[in-house]
C-alpha cells in the first residue's frame, strides 16, 4: 500500500513538472494569445451589428392565391350545312378578326335552291297581279249588277291566297339565302385559331362534333383563382369601392407577367374547400398568359398610407410577443412593437417605433 502511494506522488510531480516546462518553452506568440483569450473572457467589448432606419412608406396589402388562365371566349367553329369543303382560308395559329372567312363549302346546291325559290316567287307574283286585275273587273260588274257579288268575293279570296303565297315564297328565298351564306364559314369572334380539324376536300356535316377549328380569345384573357372564405368580407368591402388591381406572377415568384382587374366574385362559397372563386381579366398584350397555364395571383385590396416600416429581419419574437432592438448612442435596447402586416422584405409597425429610429437587422445572437 505504501509503495503504491509513493508511485502516485511521483507520477503527479512528474506531470506538473512537464506542464511547467511546456509553459516556459512555448513561443511568446502562443502565450500572448492565451493571455489575450483569458482577458477577453473577463471583459466585454463592442458587438458588431447591422442596422436599418425605420421609414414611412405607402404599403400595398395583397391577398395571394394560385390561379388558372382561361381564354376569355372559346368557340368551336362547325359547319352549319352539309357539303364538300372546297377551300380553307386560315393558317393554324393565325389571329383572325370577327367575320373573317375561315373556309368555304361548295355552294352549287344551295345557289340552285335560292334560284328555285326566287323563280317561284316571280311566278306567284305574276298570278297575283292577274288576280288583282280580275278582282277589279268583278267589283265593277258587281257594282253595275252585270255580275254577281259572289264572283267578286271569290276573286277577292283568290287574291288574298296568292298574296300569302308570295310572302311564303319570300320566306323560302330568305331561308335559301341563309343556307347559301352558311357555305362561307366565318369567325364568330376575334381570336387565335388552333389546330385544323378537317382538311380541304373532305365532306363536312352540320352534325360533326369536332368542327373545323377552335378559336380562343386570348387578348384579353381571364384568370380564375380562389381565396379563403375568411377574406371575403375584406374583398367585398374593397370591391364595392371600385375596381381592384390583380397581378399575375411568373414562375420565379417575383416577375409580374400581367396586370389586370377583378371582374367577378362568385356568388357562393365552395363548401368542400372553404374558398371563394374570383375571376380577373388581363389585357395580355404580350401573350405572357396562355390558356391552361397556372400562375400565382396577387389581389390588391388596399394601400396603407405613410406607415412605419422596417426590414422583416429586424422583427424578433419572444415569449411576450414581437420586439426589435433599437440602437441609441451605440447601445441596443429591446423594445416591444406591434406588427400589423408582414411579408418577406418588410413589416408594418403600428406601435412601439417611430420613423428614423435605428433597428438591428443582423447580429442578434451576441446582444
Amino acid at each position: 500500500m505504501t509503495r503504491t502511494r509513493r508511485y502516485l506522488v511521483i507520477a503527479v510531480v512528474g506531470i506538473v513538472a512537464i506542464a511547467a516546462a511546456l509553459a516556459v518553452l512555448s513561443p511568446p506568440e502562443v502565450r500572448q494569445k492565451q493571455a489575450g483569450r483569458r482577458g477577453g473572457e473577463s471583459s466585454a467589448g463592442p458587438v458588431p451589428v447591422l442596422v436599418a432606419a425605420a421609414a414611412l412608406a405607402d404599403v400595398p396589402i395583397y391577398l395571394e392565391g394560385v390561379g388558372t388562365v382561361r381564354a376569355l371566349n372559346t368557340v368551336t367553329v362547325r359547319p352549319q350545312v352539309d357539303g364538300k369543303l372546297i377551300k380553307v382560308s386560315f393558317k393554324e395559329g393565325q389571329d383572325v378578326e370577327a367575320g373573317y372567312v375561315l373556309a368555304e363549302i361548295d355552294p352549287t346546291t344551295y345557289q340552285a335552291q335560292l334560284d328555285q325559290a326566287t323563280a317561284k316567287k316571280a311566278q306567284d307574283q305574276a298570278l297575283l297581279a292577274n288576280a288583282k286585275l280580275d278582282l277589279e273587273r268583278y267589283e265593277k260588274l258587281a257594282a253595275s249588277t252585270a255580275g254577281t257579288r259572289q264572283q267578286a268575293d271569290t276573286q277577292k279570296s283568290t287574291v288574298a291566297q296568292l298574296d300569302a303565297q308570295v310572302r311564303l315564297d319570300q320566306a323560302a328565298i330568305d331561308n335559301a339565302q341563309a343556307y347559301l351564306s352558311y357555305t362561307n364559314i366565318i369567325a364568330p369572334l376575334a381570336g387565335r385559331t388552333g389546330i385544323r380539324q378537317v382538311d380541304q376536300g373532305n365532306i363536312v356535316h352540320a352534325s360533326d362534333a369536332t368542327g373545323i377549328v377552335v378559336i380562343t380569345q386570348i387578348r384579353p384573357i381571364s384568370v380564375f383563382f380562389s381565396l379563403p372564405q375568411q377574406n371575403l368580407p375584406r374583398i367585398n368591402a374593397a370591391f364595392a369601392k371600385g375596381p381592384l388591381a390583380v397581378e399575375a406572377i411568373g414562375g420565379n415568384d417575383r416577375t409580374v407577367v400581367g396586370r389586370g382587374t377583378l371582374q367577378v366574385v362568385d356568388n357562393q362559397v365552395d363548401q368542400a374547400t372553404g374558398t371563394v372563386k374570383l375571376k380577373a381579366e388581363f389585357p395580355n398584350p404580350d401573350l405572357q398568359l396562355w390558356p391552361g397555364q397556372f400562375v400565382n395571383v396577387r389581389l390588391l385590396i388596399e394601400t396603407l398610407p405613410q406607415v412605419v416600416v422596417v426590414p422583416t429581419a429586424a422583427v424578433q419574437r419572444g415569449p411576450s410577443g414581437t420586439f426589435v432592438y433599437v440602437v441609441q448612442d451605440n447601445a441596443a435596447a429591446m423594445r416591444p412593437v406591434t406588427v400589423s402586416n408582414q411579408d418577406e422584405t418588410r413589416s408594418v409597425i403600428t406601435a412601439g417605433l417611430k420613423a428614423g429610429e435605428q433597428v438591428v437587422t443582423t447580429g442578434f445572437a451576441r446582444l
